[in-house]
């Protein structure tokens, strides 16, 4: 149940969608089979849970601290069971033949399909660059603003996670399970780590840990009030019931009040979500299916909501803007993959968090946009963001409205051109 509540959160964007998420569930059930692979079946289910652990890393590179766990409580266990050094070294390697066959498959895919040198790049050059943007001076106040976003949501059972660190470590019935969840809690939050971001969907990585040691806080208080009356025995729940509900009560304007629309409005002030929906459904009815389009920014909801395929594999474009040695040559690949292909529609989106542009940027796709555009598209649509509840949206072939869309003052606006 603590899962539950925390896996929702907003401050840890749960209802999200992003990669991070993905990782869990195979992790998961890799760690339940690790801790079931005792018995005569232990090589079988050895190899499946390294399998498991091997797809969390396919979904994102981070998961390999789960791996590394994964192995030293294998090494530990096998060690406190005291098992021959032939068997160890055996369960290590269908462990690790496990973890590394996703990976290894995936490689010969792409390299039989003549794109390893794309997924080489994307995967090691690309993020070698980076995991080495955020410098380590900057680590720690990101990381105290992030930690201080999540637990004040939810911090009562981020209390009981503390309890059951404490009161787990010191009863000797519990000691053995608290030390692996705490292992498990510490590889967690290495995993959110890498780049020094620690944005706040990061801490997904986090919660089953913190769920799994905020039980062991209610078991022993449960323990404590064993051979109390009959209403203090009952103070475990009500405590748990009450660190439950706290982080639904205090976000229920988000739960309960506001619509689909004004909650993601809420969440992302910023960002053209709800007006994508209608910016997909122009580009869908004035398209076919065999017709391309291209977004200048960061915004591929826009490709999903009209149904359309993308003229560039630049569907992102934060890494154009970063001060990373490939961010030039980057740019260059999608102004020619958006020359070569010709897309019906080109939207170019001019919204700060669209790219995060900083001063060390390069605007060479800025510059070519706009000639780009002027001298082989006409312009049929402005998206004018006024306010989080105002957009304007200005449609079709009457002159007059484009040049007034146009010449608004705004600092959020998506140009549409045909």
């Amino acid at each position: 149940m603590s899962y539950a509540v925390l896996s929702v959160s907003p401050s840890v964007l749960g209802f999200a969608g992003h990669a991070t998420h993905f990782v869990l569930l195979p992790v998961l059930g890799g760690i339940l089979l690790l801790c079931k692979s005792t018995d005569r079946q232990a090589v079988g289910k050895l190899f499946a849970s390294g399998l498991l652990f091997g797809i969390g890393l396919l979904m994102k590179q981070p998961a390999i601290f789960f791996a590394f766990f994964g192995t030293i409580y294998l090494v530990c266990s096998n060690l406190h069971r005291r098992v021959r050094a032939k068997k160890l070294l055996l369960s290590g390697l269908t462990f690790g033949a496990g973890v590394i066959l996703p990976l290894g498959i995936t490689c010969l895919l792409f390299w039989k399909i003549g794109v390893f040198e794309r997924f080489w790049f994307w995967t090691i050059d690309y993020a070698r660059q980076y995991g080495g943007l955020v410098p380590f001076s900057q680590a720690e106040q990101l990381l105290a603003y992030s930690t201080k976003e999540v637990i004040l949501a939810t911090w009562p059972i981020w209390m009981l996670t503390a309890i059951g660190i404490v009161s787990g470590l010191w009863a000797q019935r519990t000691r053995i399970t608290t030390i692996f969840l705490v292992g498990f809690l510490f590889f967690s939050a290495l995993a959110i780590c890498p780049g020094f971001y620690f944005r706040l969907h990061y801490f997904v990585l986090l919660l089953p840990a913190v769920s799994l040691l905020a039980g062991v806080g209610i078991g022993r208080l449960s323990d404590l009030v064993a051979n109390r009356g009959t209403l203090i025995r009952f103070l475990s729940i009500l405590i748990l019931g009450a660190a439950l509900a706290w982080p639904i009560i205090t976000e229920r304007r988000f739960f309960f009040e506001l619509s689909p629309t004004n909650a993601s409005r809420m969440i992302y002030p910023e960002s053209p979500f709800v007006e994508s929906i209608r910016i997909g459904e122009y580009l869908r009815e004035h398209t076919t299916r065999g017709d391309t389009i291209a977004v200048l920014g960061s915004e591929p909801q826009i490709y999903f909501y009209s149904n359309r395929h993308s003229a560039t594999g630049y569907i992102y474009t934060y890494g154009l803007m970063e001060a990373q040695k490939y961010a030039t040559q980057m740019q260059q690949e999608m102004i020619h993959e958006i020359e070569r292909t010709r897309p019906k529609f080109l939207i170019f989106v001019v919204m700060p968090d669209s790219w995060l542009q900083r001063p060390e940027s390069k605007p060479l796709i800025f510059t070519w946009a706009n000639e780009y555009t002027a001298q082989n598209y006409a312009v049929v649509g402005f998206v004018n963001m006024l306010a989080p509840d105002r957009t304007d949206y200005y449609f079709g072939s009457d002159t007059t409205s484009l040049c007034y869309a146009h010449f608004r003052q705004v600092t959020k606006q998506i140009r549409m051109t045909k």
